[in-house]
């Protein structure tokens, strides 16, 4: 698929009102967003009370995005609570104006298209190949292909952006441009931060997967996470970096690994002006406790007003 034709597909998405609902502002669903990276997928688009055609926003491109907006519709009857949290932090005058990308996953390929690959190259051909064997429950396994994390982040920087650019009246330069997610969306959410510095002012990482796979013993992934990051923080210096965890279920694994990379970051010249690690005891691995701390990376990422 060359670029015109691209151009040609996209001229003919059409957003349609979502079965989605929302407390606060609105959502529109691009169903089914074209790409010649990824599985097609649907694309939610949060915007706030007040929205105006003539006014300025800046961008929040979040993955996961079914879970987002509307526990309803989700699997576990849970969601982020993106549209209440950032429309009070708007009401109040907290965050300069800012909508949401909310991008959904690819179902089954969704390790593939989360892991960040230029970690997962680091690991040598036994270790790869080990978990391309590794099982998420009985008969599943947890990656359904080789990953494309590089392909995902390609979706997101020459075709739903330009999109979203041109469809909406928001600023596009890297410092009103800023991408969230957790756990697998933690981590991909940081890559991205990484990769495309030039397009991302920041990213926003919860509840970050630093084991990559299922929880098992002797794991190279953290390893690799950390070599890696010590190659490429040192280049986001301008760059707004928030981390937090908890010590419950899937989050009990996590401490040692934040605090490692924390002394990464600080290695790295990163400060309190740029950098946020948050720890909150008690909470767990779930929408339940990333809705109820999802002020504070919105108030790091946003909180300063913009003309």
């Amino acid at each position: 698929m060359n670029k015109f034709i691209l151009l040609i597909l996209l001229s003919l998405v059409s957003p349609l009102i979502a079965a989605l609902e929302v407390s606060s502002g609105s959502v529109t669903t691009i169903k089914q967003f074209p790409s010649k990276y990824v599985s097609a997928r649907d694309v939610h688009v949060w915007l706030p009370e007040g929205y105006q055609e003539d006014k300025r926003y800046a961008v929040l491109y979040m993955h996961d995005g079914q879970m987002l907006f509307d526990a309803k519709t989700t699997w576990n009857k849970q969601e982020w609570g993106v549209d209440e949290t950032a429309q009070q932090l708007l009401d109040e005058n907290k965050v300069m104006p800012f909508i949401v990308v909310g991008i959904n996953n690819g179902g089954n390929t969704r390790h593939s298209d989360y892991f960040p690959q230029k970690p997962f190259e680091l690991l040598n051909d036994q270790q790869q190949k080990r978990f391309y064997q590794m099982e998420r429950s009985a008969n599943t396994l947890l990656f359904s292909e080789k990953v494309s994390s590089d392909n995902y982040l390609k979706f997101i920087i020459s075709e739903l952006k330009p999109y979203i650019d041109a469809n909406y009246p928001v600023y596009t330069d890297r410092s009103n441009t800023y991408v969230m997610g957790s756990s697998m969306g933690g981590l991909i959410s940081l890559y991205a931060s990484i990769e495309y510095p030039e397009v991302f002012g920041g990213a926003a990482c919860l509840s970050t997967h630093w084991i990559g796979v299922m929880p098992h013993r002797n794991n190279p992934v953290p390893a690799a996470f950390a070599q890696y990051l010590e190659m490429n923080l040192p280049k986001l210096a301008d760059s707004k970096i928030y981390f937090d965890y908890g010590d419950q279920t899937l989050d009990a694994y996590y401490p040692p690994h934040q605090k490692e990379v924390d002394g990464i970051m600080k290695e790295a010249g990163f400060n309190h002006s740029n950098w946020q690690t948050l720890f909150f005891k008690g909470q767990n691995h779930s929408e339940d406790a990333w809705r109820s701390r999802l002020d504070k990376p919105l108030l790091f990422l946003f909180g300063s007003s913009k003309e």
